[in-house]
């Protein structure tokens, strides 16, 4: 598995992935999800140019309850093994480490059902920890949820330290979460 920034080349894989059921959207409803698909299906080009967006001046995301906040710069990284196999982004607030309350760590990632427990996500999780050093980051906070202890074993693996366990904010549903820091200096 290798880290790759996404080509049009790898969308009908991507796709692929996401009509078996894979997500990494922040708004989960399956109907969101059904036509997120079918809009990248009928203009890949246009989804091509969105997944890295190092200056979204202007841009908004929507969080689950319907607010818009600020798009933060954000590097996006495919997991491919000659398909598609997962995604890990980094996103940052140039010149500070620190995050907007909104944003619940720097780093995310999700792995397709069908191939996790090979080592993926710590692998990609290594990997992409070469963004933020080189933004100058002299560390990344990554949040889980507190019943995901897979996910926990990948942000340990990578160097991870616990922090604290606390709750979202209520525009994403306030359920409680861990809390990891990973020292890059």
């Amino acid at each position: 598995m290798e880290l790759v920034k996404p080509t049009l080349e790898m969308v009908p894989s991507y796709v692929a992935a996401r009509e078996r059921g894979f997500s990494f959207d922040i708004n989960p409803d399956p109907g969101a999800v059904a036509a997120l698909t079918e809009q990248i299906k009928a203009d890949p080009q246009a989804f091509i140019k969105t997944v890295e967006d190092l200056h979204p001046v202007g841009r908004t995301v929507t969080l689950p309850d319907g607010s818009e906040v600020p798009r933060l710069p954000q590097y996006t990284r495919w997991m491919w093994d000659d398909e598609f196999a997962g995604v890990i982004t980094f996103r940052f607030q140039r010149g500070t480490p620190e995050l907007p309350a909104h944003v619940l760590g720097h780093i995310g990632y999700a792995v397709v059902e069908w191939k996790r427990r090979l080592g993926y996500a710590a692998q990609a999780l290594r990997d992409i920890l070469a963004l933020p050093r080189a933004e100058g980051l002299p560390y990344v906070e990554v949040t889980t949820n507190v019943d995901n202890l897979a996910s926990q074993g990948v942000i340990l693996k990578a160097g991870g330290e616990f922090v604290e366990t606390y709750n979202r904010p209520a525009s994403q549903g306030g359920a409680p979460i861990n809390k990891y820091v990973i020292h890059l200096q």
